[in-house]
This record gives structure tokens, sequence and C-alpha cells, in this order.
């Protein structure tokens, strides 16, 4: 079929009859109106005077039934209006395009055939429900039609293929713009954020002379979202420089971040924001959840829990947020407690795949073996889940911490999908703390043969010859990884002192207090000493003399920000470190005996869990 019967040209346009002062007065009571109820009544009016087709207080009529969530009353009334105009067709599009975008494309489709020649408005409606596909088809009308360069059009189209993943075809339109403005800026920063172009994303934000706080938004996310919460918390701090009001997806995102870094007062602010002047933002379930999980994953559950308990109508969400805080920390009777608690709430609200991640972790962190055989049979035999990989990856953790790796290992090869790379090397990780070499090899050859080898595969293999002393195996895994272009992942450890997140890796030589880190860290190698002290040597996994093994462990990167933190903070204070990596022996042994020495609480968040060392003792029993 022809553009031209397809899209036939409209007849000369005349300019509609002024309204009559009683249609007037209508429109004006049906936009006013907060409740279905009244619209009825305002309907059944219009039926009794004859008014029920008029063409402005239809179109009125339809979008506030919209509005109000009673779509099904806009579809009532669309069918029943006879020759229905272009108005009323891109108003029942637009009514279906968020939430039923099938039915959308469909009344588009309808409209065509009957004919009816769309407008801007249309298009804009239709793009709003558009995956790529049919974003391209309605592109190509839109040229047809002569409404490409429209300002709506053309951000609607961008805007469908940000969300359709074709940022090359976005980023195209997006240069062909005369005239950028803040909406369609902002839905090119946020096809390259959600995509993690951030670079690119970046250079756009500072070009924009005009920001608002959705623009602010999408860059403070983006870097949460990907892995560079420091970023996130710089541009949030300039954000506020520039006294622009922050809303609650902005608190979302900033919260994570903290979350991310362990930053705990800078966490504190944002809550104290909130609650002293927020802009209106409460703390409601999403803030609050955000909040829960923030202060869980500084170390400190006791604010998680205050804020967890006062969050009205707490989703499955909030409920998944404190039951994992308490198992990541290692209170897996109150996890387990907390998850009963939940489970007895009512019917609407069901344990989520995500809930019994949570609680088989709070298991394997606790060695509840017949526990976490309890809880995934409930998840599979009462509420009719059928297991994921997460879920049997926490298994496998659970088995291979408590010395079950054949068991863990039995589970892995009876799985009904397939296991991934992250699950061997859970399975892995367990071969090499219960010195099983002889599976570890066996696991190590099958996942590079298979090509599913990470650099952590290489590093445990590695790891596990260095326990045995067979360093011609451990020549051999480092040839591979040089060949293969791995790197080992250094151990970096970071702690908050007065809002600043200070970050240290091993030997760490270029902090501005370097030379005070160090001074202490012989006043700490004193005390411990006196205190019957001898460095785990069997943990430094190098071919080299027992002196420099001693000197190697001295510098691990949380000995440097512990030694950072005693000279930084006043005495009594707890001290919280968080690594990116697990906790070696000779550092956990050191942290229970400096939280004895020095009278402190230390809080360390490694990989894996968190460890509270206090009086000589730590919180996971030397369980991890």
């Amino acid at each position: 079929m022809t553009s031209t019967t397809l899209f036939p040209s409209p007849t000369p346009w005349t300019p509609p009859p002024t309204p009559s002062a009683q249609v007037q007065k209508i429109a004006l009571l049906i936009d006013n109106s907060k409740s279905v109820n009244h619209l009825l009544e305002i309907h059944g009016a219009l039926l009794r005077r004859g008014l029920h087709h008029h063409p402005i207080l239809n179109f009125k009529l339809q979008r506030s039934y919209s509005s109000l969530g009673h779509l099904h009353h806009t579809v009532t009334l669309f069918r029943r209006t006879p020759s229905p105009n272009v108005f009323l067709w891109s108003a029942i599009i637009n009514a279906h395009a968020h939430s039923h975008s099938d039915r959308a494309l469909s009344y588009y489709a309808q409209m065509l055939a009957h004919p009816v020649r769309p407008n801007a408005f249309t298009l804009s409606s239709l793009l709003k429900a558009c995956t790529l596909r049919p974003a391209r088809t309605v592109h190509s009308h839109a040229f047809k039609l002569g409404l490409a360069s429209d300002r709506y059009v053309s951000t609607g189209l961008l805007d469908a293929y940000a969300r359709g993943g074709d940022v090359l075809s976005a980023q195209k339109l997006f240069d062909t713009m005369p005239d950028k403005s803040l909406v369609s800026s902002t839905a090119m920063l946020t096809c390259y954020a959600k995509h993690g172009m951030l670079r690119e994303a970046r250079l756009l934000f500072d070009e924009m002379k005009v920001k608002d706080v959705v623009c602010w938004n999408v860059m403070i996310d983006g870097y949460a979202q990907h892995g560079f919460p420091n970023e996130s918390l710089l541009l949030f701090r300039r954000m506020m420089g520039m006294k622009v009001r922050p809303n609650d997806i902005t608190l979302v995102a900033v919260l994570s971040s903290c979350g991310q870094l362990g930053a705990l007062e800078s966490g504190r602010w944002v809550h104290s924001y909130v609650e002293n002047n927020g802009a209106g933002i409460r703390v409601n379930v999403i803030v609050g959840t955000a909040m829960v999980d923030m202060y869980c994953k500084c170390g400190s559950l006791e604010d998680a829990r205050k804020v967890f308990d006062v969050i009205e109508e707490k989703d499955v969400v909030a409920w998944n947020s404190m039951i994992m805080g308490y198992g990541i920390h290692g209170f897996s009777d109150k996890a387990l407690r907390l998850f009963q608690e939940m489970c007895c709430v009512g019917a609407k609200l069901k344990p989520s795949d995500i809930t019994f991640v949570a609680v088989l972790t709070a298991c394997a962190h606790g060695g509840l073996v017949g526990k976490g055989w309890e809880v995934f049979n409930l998840m599979k035999n009462w509420y009719k889940m059928e297991p994921k990989i997460e879920h049997y990856g926490c298994m496998v953790n659970l088995l291979g911490r408590a010395g079950r790796v054949q068991e863990a290992y039995d589970l892995v090869r009876s799985m009904e999908v397939e296991p991934d790379s992250v699950l061997w090397g859970t399975l892995l990780w367990a071969c090499r703390v219960h010195n099983d070499v002889s599976l570890g090899e066996e696991i190590a050859e099958f996942l590079v043969s298979k090509d599913l080898a990470s650099s952590g595969t290489y590093v445990i293999l590695s790891n596990m010859y260095a326990a045995a002393s067979n360093w011609d195996g451990v020549a051999k895994v480092r040839s591979l990884m040089k060949g293969g272009g791995v790197e080992k992942e250094p151990g970096c450890s970071s702690i908050e002192v007065d809002n600043r997140v200070h970050e240290f890796l091993a030997g760490d030589l270029r902090h501005p207090r370097s030379k005070d880190v160090y001074l202490m860290v012989e006043e700490m190698n004193g005390w411990l000493k006196a205190c019957g002290y001898t460095p785990n040597t069997d943990v430094v996994l190098h071919d080299i003399g027992e002196q420099q093994k001693e000197q190697s462990l001295e510098v691990h990167s949380e000995k440097l920000a512990l030694a950072f933190g005693l000279i930084s903070t006043s005495p009594g204070t707890a001290i919280k470190i968080v690594k990116n990596l697990r906790v070696c022996l000779d550092c956990h042994t050191v942290m229970k005996m400096m939280s004895k020495i020095t009278g402190r609480k230390i809080i360390m968040r490694d990989r894996n869990r968190f460890h509270h060392f206090e009086n000589g003792s730590c919180s996971c029993r030397d369980y991890w």
C-alpha cells in the first residue's frame, strides 16, 4: 500500500468553534475530578444532555479515566464513539503506552486502517510503548508524514533506541538534532549511562548548560551502578554545592554508593538530611530499604534495624535487605527468626528468590548445614519455587565451608541447571580451604578446557599448589596467567575518616600520612609480639625466606588501614574497614588481638562477610 492511501492528505483545516460557556464549565469539572465516581456522575449528566459525543468533552473524559487508573472505562467510551478523530485515537494509544504496549501498537494499526492520519502527539505517545523493532517502523512512518524533525517525535525515537540498546542509532539521531532540548539531552545521557558508557555520558553532562535533578540523577546513579561509588559521591557533593535539590532517586543512588564504600558517616548524613530538611522526601519503603541496605553494608546493624522497624508497609525487598544484613554479619539465628516472622505476616507477603538466597547465605555463614537443607527443600516443596543457579551456589558454599566438599561436588553434578563459572569457583575455593588438591586440579582443568576459567580460578589453583609447597605447579599456573593476560586482583582496603574514604594497597606509600602509618605499624608489631603473637607465614604463598614473609605480612592493606584508623580517630571509637578480598588468617588473628590491646571494636567487611572483632574474639567464630 502506498503512502498516499495509508496516510491520506488532510482536509483543509478550519479553526474549531469556540466552546460554549457550558462546555467550558463541564470541561473544567472533568479536569478537576479526583475520583472515578465523580467522573461517572459527570459522564451520566453528559449522556442525559446529549453531549457524550462532544469531541472536547469526550477527549477529556477518556484522558481522566485513564489518569485515575480506570482504563476499562476509557476503552468502553472510545469504542462507543462514532468515527473517533486523531485526538481520540492518540489519547487511547497514550493511555495504553506505558503498561499495555501491545495494545497501544494494536490501536495504532487500527487507526491506520480506518484511515486516520497520525500527528506528532500520536507518534510520541506510541514510541513510549515501542521496543526496538517497532520503533524503527515508526521512524519510517515519521519520515513519510514529515514529522521526523518534530522535537517530541525525535526525542521519543531517541528514547526508544536507547531503551532498545541501539546506542549508535540514538547517537546518530541526537547528533542531527538542530535544537537539542533538555529532554533529548537527558535521553541521550541516560542511553550512555545505563550502557556503561560513563566517559561519553560525563562529556555530554559537562557540556549541558542547563541541568535539572534528572540529569544529575542519571550521572550519580550511573557511577553507583557501574562500580564508581567515589565518583558518585563527589558528583553528589557538587550537586548540593550548586543548590540543586535532590529527590528520592538521588538519595537512593547516593546511599548505594555509601554502602559500596562502607562510608557510614556519609550515609548517616543522608539519613539526617531526609529527616531534617529533605525537601519533602520521606523514609518510604524505597528510601528506607536503601538506608537498611547501606547501614548493613557499612557495618551498623543497629541503625539498619531501627530504620527497618519504622518502615510502613514493608515489601519483600525491605525484608530481604534486613535478612541478608543479618546473614552477611554472621547473625544466622536473627536472620532465620526474621525469615520466620516474614512468613507469618500474611498471604500478601511471599518470599522471593532473593529471600531464599539471603536465608541460605545466613546458614552458610553460620555453618548450619541441616537448616540449610531444610530451607532449600522448603523453597522447592512448600513454595513450589524451582532453585536457580544462585540457590545452588549458596548450598555449595554452605557445604564447602563445612568441609563437605564431596557432597558439594555431588550436588553440582546432579543439578538440573548448567553450573556457571561462579559456582565452580565456589567449589574450587572449598577445595583450597580444605586442601583437596586432587579435586581442585580436576575442577580447574575442567574450567580451563571449557574456557570458563577466570582470574580467580588461576589464583586459587596457584594458592593450592603454594600451600602444598609445589612451587613447580605455582610457576606453571603463573606462566599460564601471564600467557593469557590474566592478572591477580590486588588487595585493597578502605577506611572512612571525617567523611572521606582513604584507600590502601599492600605496601602502599602513596598516602599523605604514609610515614605516620608505618610508624604505627611498627608500634603495633611491638604490642602484638609482647602479647605472644607469631606471624602466620603459611599464608604467604611465595617461595621466599621466612623474614621476607614476615615483612610481607606486616604491610597487608588491612593492617595499613587499621594503623591509619588508630592515628586518625579518637581512642575508644570503633574502626570500620572494607576489604575487596577475603581477609587472610594472619590479618584475622592480628585484628582479634588488636581489638583487645586497644580496647576498640574493629569491624571489617571482606569479600565474603562481616567480621566484628571485640575484646580478642570475632563474630565469625573463626569460621569464614
